[in-house]
C-alpha cells in the first residue's frame, strides 16, 4: 500500500481567509487534535510575520506531539541579502521547529513584473536559503509559488527553479497552484513531466487553491501523477476561494484509493474534528461538506430511505460510520411511511403502539409543513412533535406565562427584559433576565428557571437563530418561520416554530430545544 503525507496548513494559510482568526491558545489546541488524528506535518505559522505566531511557537516548545511534525512557514532571503541576516529567515530558526516551510518563486511574472528582481538572483535567494537552513539540520520543504502558472508560460524556468531547491538539499518539493487556475487534467501531466525532469528522486508534494472549484480533485490527480504529500486545511479554510479540503482528500486517498495516510481509527474522528475547528473559528458548520457534513448522508425522498433501509449502499457511497458520521433520515412533506419508521427507530419514539401508525403521522406532517412548518431541519420538534401526535410526550417543563418588555431610548440601543413564570413536576418558578433583545432575554430567564431544577443547564448554548417569513403577501401579518440551532457538549440540534407573531414562534422553537435537551438529561 503506498504511503501519502497530509501536511495541514489550517494554522497558517486557513487563517488567510475571510473571518478565519485564530489566537495562539485556539491554535494550540487545534494543533493538539490535528497531531491526535494522526496528521503528518502540521503547519503552525509564520512567526516572521506576527508576533501572535510566535507565541504559539513558543507554547509548542513545551508540547510533544506524538504524530505531527511542526513546520514553521516563511520565505526565501530577501533579494541582495544573506539568509542570516534576513529577519523572516532568523525567525523561522528561533521557533525552533524540526520542519521548516519555505516559499520561492516560480512564475517570472512575479519576479520581474512585481517584485523588479532578475531571474538569476531569484534562483539564488532560493538555493542560499534552502542551504543555510538546512546548516541547522531542518528538515526543509520547499513551496513553489504559482508553480503551475509559472510552467505554463515559462517551463523550463519554472522546473529550474525547483531543480534548484531540489540540488541545495531540500527534502520535498511542493508543487503550488496558488491561484488555484489549473484543471486536473493539466496537474497530472505536469507533475508527470517534473517527476521526469528530476529523475524521480525527488519527494513530490501539491499545495492546491480552490478558485475554480478544483482544489481536491487538483489534490487527488497530484497523487495519481506521483506526489507523496498533500497540502491542504480542514474545512478548505483559507484565501479567497479556500485552499484544499482536507476533509475530503482524506478520505478518498484512504477509503477511494486504499493510500497509507491515516487509520481506520483515526479516520472515525474526522467529523469531530472538522465540527470543532468551525467552533472554534465561530463558523457556522456547512451541512452539505462532503463525508462529515450534517447532510453528507442524508435522505429525503421516501424511495431513497426504502431502499436504505434495506441496502444502504443502494444511495451511499460509503458507510457515514468511516468518517464518524450518522446517516440522517429527514422529514417533509415529501416523505413518506419508511421515512417516518426510520426516523421514529433513530430519535427513540415508539410508534403503531397507540393506533398512530407511520401512515397518520405522514399525513399530519403533511398538513404542518402547508402551514409551514419544516421538520427536516428540525429533528428536535420532529421528536417532540411525534412523541406529542403518539400521547407519549411528558413534559419537563409547563410554561405558566411569560412576559417580554423592549425599552428604548432616545441615544441607546433597544434593551430587553422578560419574565418567566413555570412549573416542574408542580412546583413553582418566578424568575426575570435581561438579553441582548426579546429572545435572548427570554432564553436567559428559561435557562435561569430551569437551573433550579436541571442538572449541566449550563452547558445548552443557542448558536445560532434564523427567521424567515413565509409568504410576505400579509406584509407585517404575515407568519414567520423560527429556526434555533442549540448544541452541548456532545450534539447539535435544531427546532422550529410558526406564528404570525414572532415572539410565540421563537418560543415555540426555544421550549422544544429545551425539551429535547432535558429529556436525556437528569434533574438536580
Amino acid at each position: 500500500m503506498e504511503s501519502v503525507l497530509l501536511y495541514d496548513t489550517t494554522l497558517r494559510d486557513g487563517t488567510q481567509g475571510e473571518s478565519i482568526c485564530f489566537s495562539a491558545e485556539d491554535k494550540m489546541m487545534i494543533a493538539k487534535l490535528l497531531d491526535d488524528i494522526g496528521i503528518h506535518y502540521v503547519e503552525g505559522g509564520w512567526p516572521g510575520s506576527n508576533p501572535k505566531d510566535m507565541e504559539f511557537f513558543n507554547l509548542a516548545k513545551k508540547v510533544k506531539f506524538k504524530n505531527a511534525k511542526l513546520s514553521a512557514f516563511g520565505s526565501t532571503r530577501r533579494p541582495g541579502i544573506s539568509p542570516s541576516e534576513d529577519p523572516n529567515i532568523s525567525a523561522i530558526i528561533e521557533s525552533g521547529t524540526e520542519v521548516v516551510t519555505i516559499f520561492g518563486k516560480t512564475w517570472d511574472l512575479h519576479i520581474t513584473e512585481v517584485m523588479n528582481n532578475t531571474l538569476s538572483e531569484n534562483l539564488s535567494m532560493i538555493s542560499e536559503s534552502v542551504m543555510y537552513l538546512k546548516k541547522f539540520n531542518k528538515e526543509v520543504i520547499y513551496d513553489a509559488e504559482h508553480f503551475f502558472d509559472g510552467y505554463k508560460e515559462n517551463r523550463d524556468y519554472a522546473i529550474e527553479t525547483i531543480k534548484t531547491a531540489y540540488k541545495s538539499g531540500a527534502d520535498f518539493i511542493v508543487l503550488c497552484d496558488t491561484n488555484g487556475n489549473t484543471m486536473p487534467f493539466e496537474v497530472e501531466s505536469i507533475i508527470l513531466d517534473v517527476a521526469a525532469s528530476l529523475d524521480h528522486k525527488g519527494k513530490i508534494g501539491v499545495h492546491m487553491h480552490n478558485d475554480c472549484g478544483f482544489g481536491v480533485a487538483n489534490s487527488i490527480y497530484g497523487v495519481r501523477a506521483s506526489a507523496v504529500m498533500v497540502q491542504g486545511t480542514i474545512n478548505g479554510y483559507g484565501e479567497r476561494c479556500g485552499n484544499a479540503d482536507l476533509t475530503s482528500i482524506i478520505p478518498v486517498l484512504a477509503l477511494k484509493m486504499n493510500k497509507n495516510c491515516m487509520s481506520g481509527t483515526n479516520l472515525k474522528k474526522l467529523k469531530n474534528l472538522s465540527w470543532f475547528i468551525d467552533e472554534t473559528a465561530n463558523m457556522v458548520p456547512r451541512n452539505n461538506r462532503p463525508f462529515v457534513g450534517k447532510s453528507a448522508f442524508a435522505h429525503k425522498g421516501g424511495i431513497h430511505v426504502s431502499a436504505i433501509m434495506k441496502i444502504p449502499r443502494a444511495y451511499e457511497h460509503m458507510e457515514p460510520e468511516l468518517v464518524g458520521n450518522i446517516r440522517r433520515v429527514l422529514v417533509s412533506d415529501m416523505s413518506g411511511k419508511s421515512n417516518i419508521e426510520y426516523k421514529a427507530k433513530e430519535l427513540g419514539v415508539k410508534i403503531s403502539e397507540n393506533g398512530f401508525d407511520s401512515k397518520k403521522i405522514a399525513s399530519e406532517i403533511k398538513k404542518l409543513e402547508q402551514d409551514g412548518y419544516q421538520f427536516d431541519i428540525a429533528d428536535g420538534s420532529f421528536k417532540v412533535f411525534m412523541e406529542k401526535f403518539t400521547d407519549q410526550f411528558k413534559p419537563h417543563f409547563d410554561l405558566q406565562s411569560f412576559r417580554v418588555t423592549i425599552e428604548k431610548d432616545k441615544d441607546k440601543p433597544c434593551s430587553s427584559h422578560a419574565t418567566i413564570k413555570i412549573s416542574v413536576d408542580g412546583m413553582p418558578e418566578i424568575t426575570a433576565a435581561e438579553g441582548q433583545g426579546p429572545v435572548s432575554s427570554l432564553d436567559n430567564a428559561l435557562r435561569k428557571a430551569l437551573g433550579k431544577f436541571y442538572k449541566n443547564i449550563d452547558e445548552m448554548q443557542l448558536v445560532d437563530f434564523k427567521v424567515r417569513v413565509i409568504d410576505g403577501r400579509d406584509g407585517t401579518s404575515s407568519k414567520v418561520r423560527v429556526i434555533i440551532e442549540s448544541r452541548d457538549r456532545n450534539k447539535i440540534w435544531s427546532t422550529i416554530g410558526v406564528s404570525e407573531d414572532i415572539i410565540e414562534a421563537s418560543w415555540q422553537a426555544l421550549a422544544d430545544s429545551f425539551h429535547y435537551k432535558l429529556s436525556g438529561d437528569l434533574k438536580i
